[in-house]
């Protein structure tokens, strides 16, 4: 990977290119630098969820999401680079199954929201898949590893889960259920 940055402003970006993790530039709307400004959104949206309450397992789970979409990023960042490992995606399916293992079938379509830190989970998860789908633009002209993707949409499930985990979790006082959908059919059928 290239040097550590040791300055923020250096002005070689005023042409509208930007340098690669491996030295090469490129125009800042390349789709290598969507999929970058997209996991890097993500995780900064996940440092606004981190801000919030949460139960501590959950907040030590997003904190090992934060550095694993570091790692993903500076992948993403240097082509044909391998620096998010295959553990990672096995990470988030068993965080997966453990915390979808406590919550109630879903029998309806939910809404985004609930508590204040449910909301944020689901910004995360839109932003997730975002960032897979510029993920896979990428990888329809350019080598990508089969694991950033698979993270990507393995995270967005989690990011769901993690909702209306939050959303039960009650640390603010504000906990319950999820938002469920009315459904017009369901209103005419009196449910």
């Amino acid at each position: 990977m290239g040097n550590r940055l040791t300055q923020i402003a250096t002005r070689t970006g005023d042409d509208g290119t930007t340098g690669l993790g491996d030295g090469s530039r490129v125009p800042k709307d390349h789709l290598r630098m969507q999929v970058m400004g997209d996991v890097d959104e993500l995780n900064s949206h996940i440092g606004v969820l981190l801000a919030e309450p949460l139960p501590e397992a959950v907040r030590e789970l997003l904190l090992t999401v934060q550095h694993e979409l570091f790692n993903l990023g500076g992948e993403i960042s240097v082509p044909g680079f391998e620096l998010l490992k295959e553990d990672a995606v096995l990470r988030l399916d068993e965080a997966l199954a453990e915390h979808n293992a406590q919550l109630p079938r879903l029998a309806e379509f939910i809404l985004p929201g609930g508590t204040r830190s449910a909301a944020i989970a689901h910004v995360c998860r839109t932003v997730a898949r975002r960032a897979e789908r510029s993920l896979v633009s990428l990888g329809a002209g350019e080598p990508v590893r089969e694991a950033p993707r698979q993270y990507l949409n393995r995270l967005s499930d989690l990011l769901f889960v993690l909702a209306r985990v939050l959303n039960r979790a009650n640390l603010d006082g504000l906990g319950g259920d999820d938002v469920y959908w009315k459904s017009e059919r369901l209103q005419r059928d009196g449910r």
